[in-house]
């Protein structure tokens, strides 16, 4: 039993919207992936999917994406990416998956999952930084960090003091830095990130501040789902 994660698979099996246009390392990516997954994961695993799942604008048409993430092994726990349009209310998406019968997806939004002695918590996020100075970026910053807080809380709240964060944005832009201040607060040992693609010069790894910070796009991880415990 192991846990693992992987963001930013952008499947794109019910429409059309090959990656292979941002570099060839995305030929053919979600066998890549299929294979990678099929060959390190089993049953008994749990894998983290830190947002970008798939490109589909509404949640129904997403079900050959699903379909294939249910079919891979393991429990899945997914959270929102920036291109996640698919997205909806919590009881909306619970109910897509109870319709497809997709028993081995969860969604993380507002809650959190325990994983053995851990509690898996976390946001999309939200670039901080100049994107944050007008109105809208700042109220959506602090929506962002709002909701980690209230992720992380319940999980302590519930006793658990060993606490993974997810985020779908890197917590590392230039200017405010609030997710960071949350997870210092709340002693959280391990931060995953995605979003970054191509140039990777902006992500960050290893140990910054207590925590430790992993980088776990797709593309960096050539398609190879990253163990984490």
């Amino acid at each position: 039993m192991a846990l693992f994660a992987i963001s930013d698979m952008h499947l794109s099996l019910g429409n059309d919207k090959p990656m292979n246009i941002f570099s060839e390392n995305w030929e053919g990516h979600a066998q890549k992936l299929k294979d990678n997954w099929q060959s390190t994961i089993t049953d008994a695993d749990t894998v983290i999917i830190p947002g970008d799942v798939c490109w589909s604008t509404y949640i129904d048409d997403a079900y050959e994406d699903f379909k294939y993430i249910d079919s891979l092994p393991g429990k899945k726990i997914i959270s929102k990416g920036n291109h996640d349009y698919w997205w909806e209310t919590m009881s909306k998406m619970k109910k897509f998956l109870q319709e497809k019968s997709f028993s081995s997806i969860f969604f993380l939004h507002n809650n959190f999952f325990e994983y053995e002695d851990w509690a898996i918590c976390g946001t999309r996020g939200w670039p901080t930084g100049d994107e944050t100075q007008d109105e809208s970026g700042k109220k959506m910053f602090a929506r962002e960090i709002n909701r980690l807080d209230i992720s992380i809380k319940a999980a302590i709240d519930a006793g658990k003091g060993k606490i993974i964060t997810v985020l779908h944005f890197p917590p590392f832009y230039t200017g405010e830095n609030g997710f960071i201040e949350v997870m210092k607060k709340y002693g959280v040992r391990i931060c995953l990130y995605g979003h970054l693609h191509g140039d990777f010069s902006a992500a960050r790894q290893g140990m910054i501040e207590g925590i430790d910070f992993r980088f776990v796009s797709a593309d960096y991880l050539n398609f190879m789902p990253e163990r984490i415990l």
